[in-house]
């Protein structure tokens, strides 16, 4: 696996795919940066990562079109699968070379927050919360545009089925508030490809931690598709094709359903665990005072 994910590293910035997305992450963040943070004085860098995400619909695309589809069209992905190493492996070693690249960027915007925390009073735990789900948010984006590459041999094919995708959970947000306000069964089901909402949740000052249940679950279902994907082809030529065909379609419907149902479980956790207030003056947690205060009314307030 490591020799795998040295070479991925080393082809990502042996091109120009690897500098033309640090340079384009870091590019925007700037220019965010200076109209939210310079020119309005946000004490944070959350709204600064909000606006950088829409990035990810292009990138993570360009990023991954190549990683398996471009083995595949070469039959180079031939070599690797006969290599002595499992294709779990294989992927892991890929999906960690795309974090890395991921994660560069996070790292040298991580340094903003610590900076500005000596000219004034920062709001550092909402911002590196802020960070921390945008890095989560990079991390499943990556994870989906690996499996399509691994479903097609063409990186054009792979790079459009992971935009169409990104883009749509980009724009569900939307797409459920204009059928419903209220919420009903069809916004309930449009809620598990609601990508951007999950990181939105993580903007206003609390660790939702459903949010990142949703990204690092969905991440691990789509690296699991992947080695099936792949698993698939190799046995598909072999007289137990069908037999292994049938085996992981079963596995991967039983997988998906129970990270829905996981993703379901967590959203219906108590208050007090789902949302953890990361705010310097604790904006969204009741203070003894308010608690004594509550406590002391004889009659209901409506409001």
């Amino acid at each position: 696996m490591t020799a795998i994910y040295k070479r991925e590293v080393r082809a990502f910035f042996h091109s120009f795919i690897g500098w033309l997305y640090l340079a384009a992450t870091l590019s925007l963040t700037g220019i965010y940066f200076t109209y939210f943070v310079m020119l309005y004085g946000e004490p944070s860098i959350a709204y600064v990562l909000q606006g950088v995400t829409f990035l990810f619909q292009f990138a993570v695309p360009i990023l991954t079109m190549r990683s398996l589809a471009e083995d595949r069209k070469q039959k180079t992905d031939q070599l690797i699968l006969t290599a002595p190493v499992s294709v779990s492996k294989i992927v892991f070693g890929k999906y960690l070379a795309l974090l890395t690249v991921c994660a560069i960027p996070v790292l040298v915007i991580g340094i903003i927050p610590f900076m500005l925390s000596f000219y004034g009073d920062f709001q550092m735990g909402v911002s590196y919360t802020a960070l921390f789900g945008f890095f989560l948010y990079g991390a499943f984006a990556l994870a989906a545009g690996l499996f399509f590459s691994s479903l097609t041999e063409s990186p054009v094919i792979a790079a459009i089925l992971t935009f169409i995708v990104l883009f749509l959970g980009y724009l569900m947000t939307g797409i459920r508030s204009m059928i419903s306000q209220t919420g009903n069964l069809v916004t309930d089901i449009l809620s598990v490809f609601d990508m951007a909402g999950r990181f939105d949740a993580m903007l206003e000052g609390s660790l939702y931690v459903p949010s990142v249940i949703y990204y690092v679950s969905f991440a691990m279902l789509f690296l699991f598709c992947t080695i099936q994907s792949i698993q698939k082809r190799r046995y598909s030529v072999s007289s137990k094709g069908i037999k292994i065909g049938a085996y992981n379609i079963g596995i991967l419907v039983l997988t998906t359903v129970l990270t829905v149902l996981v993703n379901v479980v967590a959203e219906k956790m108590p208050e007090s665990v789902r949302s953890l207030d990361v705010t310097s003056n604790k904006l969204y947690t009741l203070t003894e005072e308010t608690k004594t205060f509550l406590s002391g009314l004889s009659e209901d307030i409506r409001i």
